[in-house]
């Protein structure tokens, strides 16, 4: 039987061709969230794009009917825009009369009383689909074709037993071919003897060779000063500071050292090696909590709350690399002392920025580009859409190493969830292409409080 699936605004500002994604059924939009989209139109951001791309579509299909009346989709189902704003039946609820929420809700009621198929309102707003029941209307969240359960993520590593001869002979001959274990290319490996927990040996699957191959003195030495405290970010730097893989994404909770160790490696092939011309580091603009609103300044000013975690990180590691003390005369009677102080952030960030090789931006502007020859990372990548991951990734030219690094249980955007991020969906998407690795960082090393806070809040 066809049913009625009435839209919320959510919906259609998250993905704008959910319109096609159901079928022979009827797809029913209220003219409420018409004028919602409106309100988005102007927004120069991934909202206004969806809202401008859903107006476009729903226009196109005027020429083919009335779209009040109901015209014919490819799949066999009806767009209708609806019309009634749904003054009956009334809503047991007087204060969502006149919201918005509230029209939505009457819209599909009325649809419930005037026609005999069954109606379903679509929203990704739990509050929405809570009151939908209290009225008796049945409700269900979108949910895109694209959607990984965060439980079932791919972790990027296989843990492995083998005996005491076979970890000599891996520490002898650095190679291991699977007997019976499925491993995905680039999976990183742990090799553990039960009869001795701490005998340990890391290596990283290549799938063109079919063996395990250990992991290179690389991981364990010092890059730019930064040291690897655990397997897992030993894992993490051999995927960053292998120039063939050409995308590596990270995963893990605040303090794992996702963003330090991605800027390190950078670095470590920007300036260091010369491998890529460039060191690109972007965010997307979410703010945490109520945004400040408008800042003053260039570009460059209102930008700075954006680029302080990156340049915090940078100093770090500039720091640990060089010490920057910049050391000052003081004569003391016929004795002369030295005396040192270290540098700023602000003075060591200036340096580096004055070679050409670092640059901090936001994603908005990557639309359109290309980027040949640069390693580009984009921290909390958790807060994109799988469309804004694809639309970043293709901007990708030749020669361009991708980080994507975030933690999907901190997710500010709010018409995201940690099963329909776009950080989630490109690690399992590209779990399969040798071109790609990944790795979940779970150990905190930031600090015992930040672990403590991590752990138990």
């Amino acid at each position: 039987m066809k049913k009625n699936f009435v839209f919320d605004t959510n919906v259609l500002l998250t993905d704008p061709h959910a319109l096609y994604k159901f079928g022979d059924n009827n797809v029913v939009v209220p003219i409420t969230v018409i004028e919602e989209l409106d309100n988005f139109k102007h927004d120069n951001n991934t909202l206004g794009r969806n809202a401008r791309e859903v107006t476009r579509i729903i226009d196109s299909h005027r020429g083919h009917g009335n779209l009040s009346k109901g015209v014919l989709l490819e799949g066999g189902g009806t767009l209708r825009v609806l019309t009634n704003l749904g003054q009956e039946p009334p809503l047991p609820f007087p204060t969502l009369n006149k919201t918005a929420d509230g029209l939505i809700l009457a819209s599909a009621l009325t649809l419930k009383k005037k026609e005999d198929l069954p109606v379903i309102l679509v929203t990704r707003d739990t509050n929405l689909r809570l009151r939908a029941d209290a009225v008796g209307l049945s409700s269900e969240t979108y949910k895109e074709e694209v959607t990984v359960q965060i439980e079932e993520l791919y972790s990027g590593h296989a843990r492995i037993e083998v005996t005491t001869d076979q970890i000599y002979t891996l520490r002898t001959q650095g190679v291991y071919t699977p007997q019976g274990q499925t491993l995905a290319p680039n999976q990183c490996v742990t090799f553990v003897d039960p009869a001795d927990p701490d005998n340990v040996i890391l290596g990283r699957y290549h799938a063109d060779e079919g063996l395990v191959r250990t992991l290179s003195d690389a991981s364990r030495s010092d890059v730019w000063g930064i040291q690897a405290r655990n397997t897992e970010q030993r894992h993490t730097l051999d995927l960053l500071l292998d120039d063939s893989i050409r995308l590596v994404t990270l995963v893990g909770k605040a303090g794992t050292g996702k963003t330090l160790l991605a800027i390190a490696a950078g670095v470590q092939k920007a300036l260091g090696e010369h491998v890529f011309r460039k060191l690109v580091v972007a965010r997307p603009i979410v703010p945490l909590g109520k945004d400040l609103g408008y800042l003053p300044g260039a570009m460059g000013d209102k930008l700075q709350p954006k680029k302080a975690p990156v340049y915090d990180n940078l100093a770090l590691i500039l720091l640990a690399k060089e010490n920057y003390v910049h050391e000052e005369s003081q004569e003391v009677g016929a004795d002369k002392k030295k005396r040192s102080k270290r540098a700023t952030t602000d003075e060591i960030v200036r340096r580096f920025k004055a070679s050409g090789i670092l640059d901090v931006q936001p994603l908005t502007y990557i639309r359109g580009r290309s980027l040949p020859h640069q390693y580009l990372i984009i921290d909390e990548a958790q807060n994109l859409t799988h469309h804004e991951v694809k639309t970043i990734i293709t901007r990708a030219g030749e020669g361009t190493k991708i980080v994507l690094t975030g933690d999907p249980y901190q997710i500010d955007n709010p018409f995201l969830d940690s099963s329909t991020s776009g950080l989630t969906i490109a690690v399992e998407r590209f779990k399969g292409q040798s071109l790609a690795g990944h790795m979940t960082l779970f150990r905190g090393e930031r600090s015992p409080l930040a672990e403590l806070a991590s752990d138990i809040l």
